[in-house]
């Protein structure tokens, strides 16, 4: 398996976004405790850890969806701390559920989140379907969002989070839940993505798709970021071990 450092050019090493001190708190249970960590211009960060580490909840807070309890973000110099929305024309958001109208085709699904941001109607329209053939659901685009199977309304929902053409797009566990073939798609649509200079943060709990697909990757444990390094740096007490992989 390639470097993905090999297979993309290596960020400016200009910092986009800067997390420092975040915490956050649920009553008596610390979900983020004092973790700090930055994204480079056009990299494709990992943040990596099992169910109830703290993911979720950190994608809400960068994204504004949750207020921090302390701490400081800035997202393209700008401070979201005070002022969540100061970003929001910047990113965008993938949950780790689909959140797309069921009663909606695909095409209409696309064409109303582009209306949120401000879109014209034929920027829209033509967008849409520039995503919906790119995407390979052309041919489901009057189709029902209800009637998608799992791994295409995966899909739908990356083509709404990208339909404004955001410089920052956050994943939530994108593969979660699919099936094989979809997750092999959807992860290269995460490359084509990453490798058309957008820059991603994707949480996941998966360590091969980690490794697949990430430059660098944060692992957080408990609320608590353990180790932030590249994925060749963390792969070498490894790489110097003798390894037998059994292929069935």
């Amino acid at each position: 398996m390639r470097n993905p450092a090999e297979i993309y050019p290596a960020p400016d090493r200009e910092s986009l976004i800067e997390v420092r001190g975040l915490t956050k708190r649920f009553n008596e249970v610390t979900a983020l405790d004092d973790i700090s960590f930055n994204l480079y211009r056009g990299e494709l960060f990992g943040f990596l850890g099992p169910n109830g580490a703290g993911k979720t909840t950190t994608i809400n807070i960068l994204t504004g969806l949750s207020r921090p309890d302390a701490g400081t973000i800035l997202i393209g110099g700008q401070d979201c701390t005070k002022d969540p929305k100061a970003a929001q024309q910047m990113i965008g958001v993938v949950s780790d559920e689909s959140n797309l109208y069921p009663e909606l085709s695909g095409f209409a699904n696309l064409c109303f989140c582009a209306s949120l941001y401000g879109m014209p109607k034929n920027e829209r329209e033509e967008r849409a379907g520039e995503l919906l053939e790119s995407f390979g659901l052309k041919d489901a685009a009057e189709r029902n969002f209800a009637a998608y199977s799992r791994g295409m309304k995966r899909k739908l929902t990356i083509a709404a989070g990208i339909i404004h053409n955001p410089r920052i797009l956050f994943l939530d566990e994108p593969t979660t839940g699919i099936d094989v073939a979809s997750a092999r798609q959807i992860r290269q649509l995460i490359a084509d993505l990453h490798h058309t200079g957008t820059t991603i943060f994707l949480t996941t709990h998966y360590i091969e798709e980690a490794e697949r697909l990430c430059e660098r990757i944060a692992f957080i444990v408990r609320g608590r970021i353990v180790q932030t390094d590249s994925i060749s740096n963390l792969l070498q007490p490894v790489q110097e071990k003798k390894v037998m992989v059994i292929s069935l």
